[in-house]
């Protein structure tokens, strides 16, 4: 069973930049996609972007692009999401899922991290 563990998380103003990871080994990296996703209470979980083999950074949220970016952390064993220019609507809990291959839908992620709060607020 992938194990996937995010940090990163923490309340930060708008306007700043934050920067999240999410740990697994690197034959869990190689083998699987992993993908981002941030749900909020009552909400369902929505994906953001995605790194997997063959799909390097495959942005979903429309309003992730151009200010979020996706990318793998080899000396940390980690695929990184890094948010720029946040807003109180990027609110949320996010987490990291591993896939076959990537996918906004989050039925065909077969682990989940525990998820990190991330809450931007004046």
């Amino acid at each position: 069973q992938v194990q996937l563990v995010e940090s990163g998380g923490g309340l930060v103003q708008p306007g700043d930049s934050l920067r999240l990871s999410c740990g697994a080994s690197s034959i869990e990296l190689d083998y699987y996609a992993i993908g981002w996703f941030r749900q909020v209470p009552g909400g369902e979980r929505e994906g953001i972007e995605c790194f997997g083999s063959a799909d390097r950074d495959v942005v979903y949220l429309d309003s992730a692009k151009g200010r979020f970016t996706v990318y793998r952390d080899n000396a940390q064993n980690t695929i990184n999401l890094e948010m720029a220019n946040l807003t109180p609507e990027d609110t949320a809990v996010y987490y990291c899922g591993a896939a076959l291959r990537c996918s906004p839908r989050p039925v065909y992620f077969r682990a989940w991290g525990p998820g990190t709060q991330v809450t931007v607020s004046s």
